[in-house]
C-alpha cells in the first residue's frame, strides 16, 4: 500500500459519518437500509458513504438476493495500521538518538 493510497483512505475515514458506518459493520455485516436504522442519517446518504468506503477499499459489497450487504475488510485495516506502528517505530527510534545526542552533551 502506497502513501498514494493512504491519503484518500484517511480522507475517507477522517469523515465522522463514515467511521460511524465503519464501528456498526465492525458489527457485522449489513445493507445500506439496515445502517440507516441505526444511524442518524438517510439511507441515501448511507449509500454514498458506503460507495466512497469501498472506492478506497475498506468495505466491500456482496449482493444477497434483492439486498446489498456490505462487511469491513480488516485486512486492509491491518495493513493500515501496520502502516502507521512502523512511522510510529521510526519517529520513536529518532526521538531515542535525539535524546542520547542531547544527553551526551
Amino acid at each position: 500500500m502506497s502513501t498514494l493510497t493512504l491519503v484518500p483512505m484517511f480522507a475517507a475515514l477522517g469523515d465522522e459519518t463514515r467511521w460511524s458506518i465503519l464501528e456498526a459493520l465492525g458489527e457485522g455485516d449489513a445493507s445500506a437500509s439496515a445502517l440507516a436504522g441505526r444511524l442518524p442519517v438517510s439511507r441515501q446518504a448511507i449509500a454514498k458513504h458506503l460507495a466512497v468506503l469501498e472506492a478506497v477499499g475498506v468495505v466491500e459489497s456482496e449482493t444477497v438476493g434483492r439486498e446489498v450487504r456490505y462487511r469491513v475488510l480488516g485486512s486492509q485495516l491491518a495493513e493500515t495500521a501496520r502502516r502507521l506502528d512502523a512511522i510510529g517505530a521510526e519517529w520513536d527510534r529518532r526521538l531515542a538518538a535525539i535524546k542520547r545526542i542531547a544527553e551526551s552533551l
